[in-house]
This record gives structure tokens, sequence and C-alpha cells, in this order.
């Protein structure tokens, strides 16, 4: 799961490492949880298609069936709180570049909406019940801050990436994140410094972290600032074969994978524990 301040470059770390690692010959399943639905396009999914696209919150047919209750309809009913969802990608997730798939959460939030008791239900346990086979990876973009925490849609994985620019605020929200996913049991909690300009954009990220308490990172990743991004938005399907961002990514995408598990031994000094 990808967590971290809002802004930091979440939604476009996500679908190129999707990306990276299909290309690597993994089936990746990408979740757009971020209520602001911006994945589909980062990924490179057109505009029009992804406005015909049916997020699971928004799948009343699909939510009655499996919680047994109608969206704002759960107030006094019957609520199956854990549905099977084992068909949840077959059913719903829409093709992306490069074999991703794409599987858009939605929101919960509607004005006069009612009960969002099967929505809630629904989401969490359409991310807890995901069984991988050989092969697979989920890989999830998440909304500003730490919400997601409480609402259940972190339990299951078993990495994070904390995401943050090299700024006080942003590491302070990233620390959060990481010690909401180590309460959760997430055993593999990476940082990634993004948008660096120079050679201090990484030890100014990490003082910040020392202020704050200090955390035990598994491993630490520079990504440099990239004119590329801004040029390609809002899909960062330009960016993949030739960008220095693309290139800073490749060693991580094969970590993930469990590829090359040495990659990270040189930054093992950047480690910052309290």
């Amino acid at each position: 799961m990808v967590v971290g301040k809002g802004g930091v470059g979440k939604s476009t770390l996500t679908a190129m490492l999707a990306r990276s690692m299909a290309r690597l010959g993994a089936q990746v399943i990408a979740i757009d949880a971020d209520e602001q639905r911006n994945l589909g396009a980062t990924l490179g999914i057109d505009v029009a298609s992804m406005a015909r696209v049916v997020p699971l919150a928004s799948s009343a047919d699909y939510i009655e069936e499996k919680t047994g209750a109608r969206p704002g309809e759960g107030s006094g009913a019957m609520l199956r709180l854990n549905p099977d969802t084992s068909d949840v990608v077959d059913r719903l997730a829409v093709s992306a570049p490069d074999g991703v798939r794409l599987l858009v959460m939605g929101g919960v939030q509607r004005a006069g909406g009612g009960c969002l008791c099967p929505e809630n239900a629904l989401l969490a346990a359409a991310i807890a019940n995901m069984r991988l086979r050989q092969g697979e990876v989920v890989i999830m973009d998440t909304h500003a801050g730490v919400e997601h925490f409480g609402r259940a849609l972190a339990r299951g994985f078993d990495r994070a990436l904390v995401v943050v620019e090299p700024t006080f605020n942003s590491v302070q929200v990233g620390l959060e994140t990481a010690r909401l996913a180590k309460e959760l049991g997430i055993e593999t909690i990476d940082l990634v410094v993004n948008q660096c300009r120079n050679d201090g954009d990484v030890a100014r990220a990490l003082s910040c972290v020392e202020r704050l308490g200090g955390f035990e990172f598994s491993s630490i990743t520079e990504l440099p600032f990239d004119e590329c991004v801004l040029v390609s938005e809002p899909s960062i399907g330009n960016l993949l074969d030739d960008s220095p961002l693309a290139t800073a990514l490749q060693s991580l995408s094969s970590v993930l994978l469990n590829k090359d598990p040495n990659v990270f031994a040189s930054a093992e000094h950047m480690v910052v524990s309290h």
C-alpha cells in the first residue's frame, strides 16, 4: 500500500510501480482507494473510459448481493459484515495498459445517502479477503492522511510504501502513517523520499524523521524531481521508457517482486531508528 500526505506523488508512484512490475512479469491488481479516483487516468486509461467505470462503493447491485443490504438502506437491516468478495476483481476490475487490472473503490459519502454500513463492509471485505495466486501483486493507492487505517482498508497488506517530500510537514504525516501501519501488523515499511532536487534532500528528510522521534524503515529510496511528470500528466505512459524517475524506480520494482533482495544493501546506513 502507498501512503502519505496529499500531493507527495502517491498516485504517480503507484501507477509507475504497477506498470513497471507488470512489465517484469507480475500480474498486477491496482486498487484506487482515493476518493478522488485519479489512478485510472494516471495509469493511462483514457478519460472517456474512466467516466464509464462504476466504483465498487457505487455498485448497488453487487453491494446488495454480497452484504444483504442496498446502499442507503443499511440501517436496521441484517447485514453480512464478512461478505464473500472473491469475485470482485473478475467482476468489477477494468483493464489498464501493460495488463494491469484496476479496481476503483470509490467514495462512500453521499449527501442524504443514509447509512453507509453496506458500502463500508464491502470495501473492507474486498481488501481483507483477497487471496493472491503465485505471481500476483496488489498495490493500493490511498487518499491523503490516515483515515483508511480506521476503515480497515489497510489490513492484509504486507508492505507499506511511505511517500514523503523532503519537508517537515510531509515527513510528520508520513511517520504517522508508518506507525499506524506497524500497529496493524504490516511487517515491511519503506520510506520513499520523492521530488528530490539536490543531494541534501534525503538528509533533510531523515533529519526530520529523527526530530520526530525516529522510525526504523526497512529501506529508503530517493526519487528525483522530474519535469517530465508535469509534461506527461495525467498519464505516466511517456515516463516509463526514458525518464530519470523511471530509472530510479526500476530497482524498487525489482525489490518489491523479490527479484534482487540486495538492492538496498548500500542504503542500510540511512535507516533512522530511535
